[in-house]
């Protein structure tokens, strides 16, 4: 009898060790409930202007003064495909003009910048070389360095070579992408291991095959990465075309919007073209999000391969 109450009270008795502290729900369901709000204040304050540009982008210039549905709702006079077809039209289709230049500028500096940033931060990562190290200290300043702050003396070097007011005068500092350099080195140094180069080269591959077959696809996402930012910077660059380029016909879409946008405030009631202005810029954004939305899928697909060691 002894023998079964001890197992009884063995088994009645819980097992000794700290216990948990029960949380407080309410507590857990009001912080919840705090996030969620912050969180679509946040969404509000970024999707509020993409929504007032869709809106005015689709408005007459009389619309969007005098309109019936407010400065954040549609008119009841829809004018975007109205407002496409002047876009088309005026001043000889100068728009296109400027459309097909973004277009120019933008992929040939972004593919230029994305180049030159893989080959750079790949020999910083990998490399042993003399002067690496204060090369790479001087790379970090540059990027502290405003873009805008290096837009005179870059004008003062192409006008004495005689390439401003030329396509060359936005392309070729576009070029150089020193945050793009540094975000390669940061990847390349942690996502491909050093004993797996020295693997290949000691199979018999040569160094531009070990980059090409083994490093550059465990780069993926890096590369996409600095491809979207390059364009991304290429497609809003304003301040450099608008100090290197004067014929109109060579403007990029942000610096040709600015001078419809000039004109509209210095011009009579007969010539206003406020609607032309906000769906040039509606038509403007487009691109971007197509190109991360064509590059998303390399990215996520890039994430699992430099997973893979």
């Amino acid at each position: 009898m002894t023998t079964s109450l001890v197992r009884l009270l063995d088994k009645s008795t819980p097992a000794a060790g700290p216990r948990k502290k029960d949380g407080n729900p309410a507590k857990g369901r009001s912080k919840s409930v705090g996030l969620h709000i912050l969180l679509v204040a946040v969404s509000l304050y970024f999707l509020l202007p993409l929504w007032w540009l869709i809106v005015a982008g689709t408005k007459s210039t009389q619309g969007l003064f005098a309109g019936t549905g407010g400065p954040l709702w549609f008119d009841r006079n829809f004018a975007l495909f109205d407002n496409i077809a002047q876009l088309a039209t005026y001043n000889n289709g100068i728009y296109l003009r400027w459309l097909g230049n973004s277009f120019l500028y933008a992929i040939a500096g972004g593919v230029g910048a994305t180049v030159l940033a893989v080959l750079a931060g790949y020999a910083f990562a990998k490399y042993r070389f003399r002067g690496r190290g204060v090369s790479f200290m001087i790379l970090l300043a540059s990027v502290m360095v405003p873009a805008t702050a290096l837009v005179i003396p870059t004008y003062v070097l192409f006008n004495n070579l005689g390439l401003t007011n030329t396509i060359w005068a936005v392309i070729l500092p576009s070029l150089l992408s020193p945050f793009g350099v540094y975000l390669m080195r940061v990847y390349v140094q942690d996502a491909i291991p050093d004993e797996l180069l020295d693997a290949a080269r000691v199979d018999g591959s040569g160094e531009f095959r070990t980059f090409a077959t083994i490093a550059l696809p465990l780069m993926r996402p890096a590369v996409v990465t600095v491809l979207l930012l390059s364009v991304v910077g290429g497609w809003n660059n304003y301040f450099l075309p608008l100090a290197m380029i004067s014929d109109p016909t060579l403007l990029p879409v942000t610096v040709g919007l600015n001078a419809w946008q000039v004109q509209s405030n210095s011009a009579t009631a007969n010539s206003l073209i406020w609607n032309l202005v906000t769906s040039g810029s509606l038509i403007s954004v487009i691109p971007l999000i197509i190109a991360f939305l064509m590059l998303q899928k390399y990215w996520q697909g890039g994430l699992s391969v430099g997973s893979l060691k």
